[in-house]
Order: C-alpha cells, then sequence, then structure tokens
C-alpha cells in the first residue's frame, strides 16, 4: 500500500494508516525471503547492528551501473519534452556509514567505497540532475548523529530531514518558481519516539536473536494541529520511490515544508524495484490529470545497476525487460 500517486502530501491524517499497510506489504513481499537462511539476507554487525545483505561489499557493476544510466538519461529526456524536471535522489549504502560496525572478515572493497561516487558521476556527466547525499549524511554522522537505524534498513529522521533540505535545493534550481501560492506547504508537528524492534530484526531474525539484538528507539513526527489532505490540490511536486520517502519517516513532509509547496508521494517496499514504481506514476490517472513540474526519483545506491530485468532481486511482478519499459515510459509520457 502507498499514498495515492495523485494525493498531494499535506498533513496527513491518514499517515499510521497507510504506513501500517505499507509495513504489511513489506512482511509479505519479502515473506520468501525470510525463508531463507538470514544470514545471507541480512548481516549481523558488532554492537547489534544489522545491514541489508542484498547489496555487495566487494564488486561494483560497472556494466550495469552504466545500463541503468542510459535508462535514468532516457527518462529525463522523455520527461523534459513534457517540461518535466527530472531529480534523482540517489540514497547512499547504510553500511559505508558503519563501517565499524560490519563483523570482522567484512569490509568494503575500494570499489564499493567508491561506488556512490561512480553512480553519481555517471548521472552527471549524462546531464541528470541529482546531488551528494552521500556528503549531506556525511557531515551529520561527523557530528555525532546517527544516519540510520542500527537494526532497520532505513534512515533516520534527521538524515531524511537533511535530504529534504538538500533535495529542495536542487529543486529549486531546476524550477525557481514553483507553481502554487506560499503558505501551502506542510506544517510540521511535534517530534516523538517510540519504542520497537527495527524491520531487520522483525523481519529475518530468529525470535532468540531478535531478543537479543532488542528494541531501538525512532524518532517520527506527529501530524500538524489544523491539517488536512485536500485530494483535489495539485502537487508541483512528485516523489517516487521506495520505503525511504515514505511519511513514516519525514522526507517527503520536510520537503513539503522546505519548499513550501504541497508535495505528492507513491512509494512501495525497495523489492517493487524504482523502474516499476517509475511508471506506476507516470501511468496513473494523477499524472495524466496533474503534471508535475519536478519529478524526484528516489534510487538507492547498492541497487542502482540492477535493471529492470533484475531477476531475484525485484518482484516477479515487476521484471520486464529494457526495452519494454522504454515504450511504457514513452507511452505513458509521449501521450
Amino acid at each position: 500500500m502507498h499514498l495515492s500517486c495523485e494525493t498531494p502530501l499535506r498533513p496527513p491524517r491518514r499517515v499510521r494508516a497507510w504506513l501500517g499497510l505499507g509495513l504489511a506489504g513489506a512482511a509479505l513481499a519479502w515473506s520468501a525471503m525470510a525463508c531463507a537462511d538470514s544470514s545471507s539476507i541480512i548481516i549481523e554487525g558488532k554492537d547489534n547492528w544489522l545491514f541489508p545483505g542484498w547489496g555487495s561489499l566487494t564488486h561494483v557493476d560497472t556494466a550495469g551501473i552504466d545500463a541503468s544510466a542510459a535508462l535514468v538519461t532516457e527518462a529525463r529526456s522523455a520527461l523534459m519534452a513534457r517540461d518535466i524536471r527530472l531529480v534523482v535522489l540517489l540514497v547512499p549504502d547504510k553500511a559505508r556509514f558503519y563501517q565499524d560496525k560490519l563483523p570482522d572478515g567484512k569490509s568494503m572493497s575500494a570499489d564499493v567505497a567508491a561506488r556512490y561516487q561512480t553512480v553519481l558521476g555517471r548521472l552527471r556527466k549524462a546531464g541528470v540532475p541529482s546531488f551528494d547525499d552521500e556528503a549531506v549524511l556525511l557531515k551529520l554522522r561527523n557530528e555525532g548523529r546517527d544516519v540510520y537505524y542500527r537494526t532497520d534498513q532505513h534512515w533516520t529522521q534527521a538524515a531524511a530531514d537533511a535530504t529534504a533540505r538538500a533535495t529542495a535545493e536542487m529543486v529549486a534550481q531546476q524550477v525557481p518558481k514553483l507553481a502554487g501560492q506560499p503558505g501551502s506547504g506542510m506544517a510540521l508537528g511535534a517530534l516523538s519516539n517510540e519504542r520497537r524492534y527495527g524491520d531487520l530484526a522483525e523481519l529475518f531474525l530468529t525470535p532468540e536473536r531478535k531478543k537479543a539484538v532488542g528494541r531501538e528507539t525512532f524518532t517520527i513526527r506527529k501530524t500538524a494541529d489544523n491539517q488536512a489532505l485536500l485530494d483535489d490540490t495539485a502537487a508541483p511536486v512528485h516523489v517516487t520511490g521506495h520505503s525511504m520517502v515514505q511519511p513514516y519517516f519525514g522526507y517527503p513532509q520536510m520537503l513539503s515544508n522546505t519548499l513550501d509547496r504541497p508535495v505528492s508521494v507513491n512509494w512501495k517496499p525497495g523489492n517493487v524495484g524504482p523502474w516499476v514504481m517509475l511508471l506506476e506514476y507516470l501511468e496513473s490517472p494523477g499524472f495524466r490529470q496533474r503534471q508535475p513540474q519536478v519529478l524526484v526519483w528516489q534510487l538507492f545506491e547498492p541497487a542502482f545497476s540492477q535493471g529492470p530485468d533484475a531477476r531475484g532481486l525485484w518482484d516477479n511482478a515487476s521484471l520486464m525487460s529494457a526495452d519494454t519499459w522504454r515504450k511504457r515510459l514513452q507511452a505513458a509520457v509521449g501521450r
């Protein structure tokens, strides 16, 4: 379950309902993986730190990065023909910020350590607007603030907020004057904490290991007072991606607040894949009826080299050939 493509993100009264369905969907999507040996799915590090195991720490698929960058460039050109600016949010790998927490015998190779900048360089060379989120999050980390949760694959509220502000700067560079009225952005509610297991612990550890790893505190932002979703309000900025950009972690709210304009979003768990998520939005009635000025496409560094046909990584319903993806892209944007 995900936020409606056409629903502008203003203070969402239904965020908790959406979130619960989203996490339930993630659990169902990952259930087959959970039946496998958990050691191949997650990495149990030092001090009970958990890392996703579906990104290589030693190998960089340079050919895959080039192929994906070419597809992203095609998307940028197709959207530009509709006077829509594409901004790519490239989210960096959790492990690069906590290499000291990796277990003995596991470490990032030099090529993987440089992988984020390699992908970012390919995008910039192709003229795809993006920004260095690794640098944004490293600054926070060097200030002593966590940028990822210990037992979860997702970023912290502080990391989501900082990335949202950086995204807003990039959006403003692409479209200095957004449509809509000042004061229409999302007001930010107060921060609160909740204690629970992270998703990597909840979904993939045995009950004994989960208890040993323990719960942790998640910081979330409450809905501001006197706020409501206005389904008939156009949003000049749309975000598409996986669960990093869901409202629970605060990214779209801060983006809307910083831009002072409504922001709409569609997301699903990461196993669905970014390629079909972009098509889901572009093929939706919401896109046809309310075209945004800027489309923010959230991609994930470790999986960037995996194209639309990455069998074994994306769920079966998401799989398609690169040619099929191109045809659907052109049909959706060209009509």
